[in-house]
């Protein structure tokens, strides 16, 4: 969906057009579910699928739908990703206060989850040349995801799938602009090591 379109989306959906907040929704579905997945760790991920975790997100933003007050699609898209980022940081809290025995609980899958779809998102810090199918490259980059920091995910995650401009990212964690794009390098860095062959 081209820019104008979710733009005139975005001031029909804080006029309260339920429809066209659905339509922003389905056009963000992707790069959400690929926000999601790279964002909700082993601790969540082991129990819950990111399928279901961002049916949540997407059931969450429609119920309130009232509060929705942003006339341009980057307003929408900071709502859209902090609301799941606040589900996610819920989840994690869940499973850590019930000190759930992580051996004995059972890995949820995924099957459902399209690898094409996540790559078309995962391929803004991986190369599209990579002789490896879909599905593993998807893997791998998850993986490797896993071993950067919880500020560098964040980070990462609100710049090139949430979108947000390095200065929306500084505002939103209380963060010199500076410091974002350090961290930012550092874990791009660090992404590309884990995923040199």
């Amino acid at each position: 969906m081209d820019a104008e379109r979710l733009e005139e989306l975005s001031r029909a959906a804080a006029g309260g057009d339920r429809g066209a907040l659905e339509a922003l929704l389905e056009s963000h579905q992707t790069e959400l579910h690929a926000f999601v997945r790279l964002r909700f760790g082993a601790l969540v991920s082991g129990r819950e699928s990111s399928h279901d975790l961002v049916q949540s997100v997407c059931r969450e933003v429609l119920e309130n739908a009232d509060r929705f007050r942003h006339a341009e699609d980057n307003g929408f898209r900071r709502w859209l990703f902090t609301t799941a980022l606040r589900k996610i940081n819920d989840r994690r809290s869940y499973y850590l206060a019930g000190k759930r025995d992580v051996l004995r609980e059972v890995p949820a899958t995924a099957a459902d989850d399209s690898a094409a779809d996540l790559m078309q998102h995962y391929r803004t810090f991986s190369t599209p040349s990579r002789a490896a199918s879909d599905r593993e490259e998807v893997a791998r980059i998850e993986t490797a995801f896993d071993c950067l920091t919880d500020e560098q995910r964040e980070i990462l995650t609100l710049a090139h799938l949430a979108g947000l401009s390095r200065a929306e990212i500084a505002e939103q964690l209380g963060k010199s602009e500076g410091a974002v794009r350090v961290t930012l390098h550092r874990a791009l860095a660090k992404l590309s090591s884990e995923l040199t062959p």
